[in-house]
């Protein structure tokens, strides 16, 4: 008899606990409490112009005049995401996974050496090869810092190799990178920091972040590489993987659960029995689920400060960014850190996105000030054939967990046979989809190891 296996969550995490779990043989039922799969990573319901979210619930007037906007939020519009999200080359099972449920990555994202372009210059690009030379050559070749700088960051680079990219586990990205030129810390430390761990370099974890770049600049060739969506989110993962779940006779239900309580040898979900269970929902909602099942481990899961992240939809007529992928610079009147040429993605041309990460000030002054500063951030930065107009603002208020040094996370096994998934466990990564996809996969093997299923069909 197959192993009976409830997860709770249908966010990457989920997913690919599910897709995992039916491999090796179990009766996989996902629970999901939005009307479709993705969580923090999928594409909106473009037939719905509903408010978007914000921290007080109102709606923003960007989103009340994006019907005017020549952009219309409605079936016939574009598919726009919850979020602009981007993947980069190390992460081997987030493709995996892809590949898995049908998806081509190579066809579904467009992938390109690490670059980071502003409007007024050029920084460093990696070109392609061995990753110590990749680096050593993008860094040597970075015309838009002086050699001493260039030098100077090698070294520096040299010695977090040494010492196996770790350090003091107080330390904080700006305390680490106190040495470095100024250039390079505001040309590449402080976006890649803000961009990796969704929290300001003066507040992230040095430790976290020099295992980003261990993985994403030595963990093979072609690691650092952008992976940029030509899609909507939803087509990445979320729907074909629910397509193949159901396929292999998984159950899907759309609806929150209410309460999970030891059944006999196995979990009850909301009165319904199973061998084992999965909670792969948001931290919040598995804070709630375990509060009276283990207190302690309720505790740490729901003590998480977050960081939210604005993006902000924008169309253009004829226009085109000098790439797909820009990079700004943020200040007290410009929230932006990076700018998307949707168009050039596989997107309607002339559709733009702008993201604010880290945003957790701009979110406190409104959407409405926030998305008014981005636009007039862009009409300063890039050449427009026609006036830019906003067509949506969206803000994850809780898109990530502050990723800060000496942060407590719960770990994977909340009890016997309730394990948890979720890119806020304990682990070396900051809030990634990799992160997330990671945590599923280990949650179902682990699962499935405690009930000695049947081998894989």
């Amino acid at each position: 008899m197959s192993t009976r296996l409830a997860i709770i969550g249908g966010g990457w995490a989920g997913l690919a606990a599910a897709v995992e779990a039916a491999s090796l043989g179990a009766a996989v039922t996902l629970f999901e409490m939005a009307p479709t799969l993705g969580g923090r990573a999928r594409s909106l319901d473009g037939g719905q112009p509903t408010a978007d979210r914000r921290a007080d619930g109102a709606a923003s007037a960007a989103t009340q005049a994006a019907t005017g906007s020549g952009l219309p939020a409605t079936s016939a519009g574009p598919v726009l995401d919850n979020g602009q999200h981007i993947l980069i080359g190390a992460y081997t099972e987030s493709l995996a996974l892809m590949r898995r449920v049908g998806v081509d990555p190579e066809a579904a994202l467009r992938r390109m050496p690490l670059r980071l372009r502003y409007p007024e210059r050029e920084t460093l690009t990696l070109p392609p090869g061995p990753p110590t030379l990749a680096f050593l050559r993008g860094v040597l070749g970075c015309a838009a810092w002086s050699l001493g700088d260039r030098l100077r960051f090698l070294a520096a680079s040299s010695a977090w190799t040494l010492r196996g990219f770790r350090c003091d586990p107080r330390l904080t990205v700006a305390e680490l990178c106190a040495g470095l030129p100024r250039a390079v810390r505001d040309d590449l430390i402080d976006p890649l920091c803000v961009a990796a761990l969704n929290t300001p370099a003066m507040q992230a974890s040095a430790q976290v972040f020099l295992r980003v770049l261990k993985d994403a600049l030595f963990s093979g060739p072609g690691s650092a590489d952008l992976l940029l969506p030509r899609q909507g989110l939803s087509a990445l993962l979320p729907e074909p993987a629910r397509t193949w779940l159901l396929g292999r006779g998984a159950r899907l239900h759309t609806r929150r659960v209410q309460r999970i309580e030891a059944d006999g040898r196995g979990w009850s979900v909301d009165g319904e029995t199973f061998d084992e269970a999965i909670v792969a929902c948001s931290s919040v909602e598995a804070a709630r689920l375990t509060r009276d099942l283990a207190p302690r481990w309720s505790a740490v899961t729901g003590a998480f400060e977050f960081q939210p992240i604005v993006t902000l939809y924008l169309e253009s007529a004829g226009s085109a960014l000098p790439a797909p992928m820009v990079a700004l610079r943020e200040s007290a009147t410009e929230p932006a850190q990076f700018a998307f040429d949707l168009g050039q993605l596989g997107h309607p041309p002339g559709l733009f996105s702008l993201v604010v990460s880290g945003a957790a000030p701009w979110v406190a002054r409104g959407l409405d000030v926030t998305g008014e500063a981005a636009l007039a951030q862009a009409r300063r930065h890039f050449v427009w054939k026609t006036e830019p107009r906003i067509v949506r603002v969206l803000s994850e208020k809780r898109a990530t967990f502050a990723c800060t040094p000496g942060l407590a996370r719960p770990d994977a096994v909340i009890a016997p046979g309730l394990q948890a998934a979720g890119d806020y466990l304990a682990g070396p990564y900051p809030a990634t989809l990799e992160g997330a996809v990671r945590s599923g996969l280990a949650a179902a093997r682990s699962a499935m190891r405690q009930t000695r299923s049947p081998a894989p069909y």
